[in-house]
């Protein structure tokens, strides 16, 4: 649950019923992950969900990158706007839960399209000489600022980025942070809107997303 959502549910539920329905595999994913996984609130959700879909269906890009797959809500939504012969690669850590986007990866209509790895990030980044139409980054948050460095290299222009939980429960705010994630998303959030190379906009939509653009 984000720091919105905990102080205004109601208008969280105005907002999800004015939004797009979810298609039936995502209603069906969305409730197992509450049902099997001990924190279920990492999922993007609904709302978060939407404007996904809606991002990729607007660039329909032939390669995108997806950094923490968790149960593989987000990776379905990213997957509607893929092009005929375009992939999602999708990046996790997590063995112990991978039978459940796989499972959930297996029966979408975009099962040949998806590819879900078991890789550290910062290994893959390093390795990779792919470019990216679309990534969302949604894990350890506490190495963001070192995924920025390492994407940027992978993005043409019209690429577009999107960091999740850029506002952190509002802890942004704080003006000395201790938690050391606290400091590495504030960092990101400075570094991105000085950085000349990109335009960017966070939206304020649950726990914050930063939406970047390359130049």
């Amino acid at each position: 649950m984000s720091f919105f959502e905990e102080n205004c549910p109601e208008m969280d539920r105005y907002l999800e019923t004015h939004a797009s329905a979810e298609p039936d595999i995502l209603k069906r994913l969305r409730k197992e992950t509450f049902r099997k996984t001990t924190q279920p609130h990492m999922i993007s959700g609904y709302q978060q969900g939407r404007l996904l879909s809606i991002i990729s269906k607007m660039l329909h890009p032939k390669n995108i990158l997806e950094v923490g797959t968790f149960t593989g809500y987000a990776t379905l939504c990213l997957a509607e706007g893929l092009a005929k012969d375009g992939k999602i690669t999708t990046l996790d850590v997590n063995e112990e839960l991978a039978y459940l986007p796989e499972k959930y990866f297996a029966e979408s209509e975009f099962s040949d399209r998806i590819d879900f790895q078991l890789q550290d990030a910062l290994e893959y980044l390093k390795q990779t000489d792919e470019v990216f139409d679309l990534v969302f980054i949604d894990a350890d948050k506490e190495n963001y600022v070192e995924y920025f460095k390492l994407i940027k290299p992978h993005l043409k222009s019209g690429s577009v980025v999107l960091f999740d939980n850029v506002l952190w429960y509002g802890k942004v705010l704080e003006e000395k942070p201790k938690q050391k994630s606290t400091q590495s998303i504030k960092e990101l959030n400075d570094m991105i809107a000085k950085d000349d190379d990109f335009e960017n906009l966070i939206l304020p939509l649950r726990d914050g997303v930063n939406l970047i653009r390359k130049k």
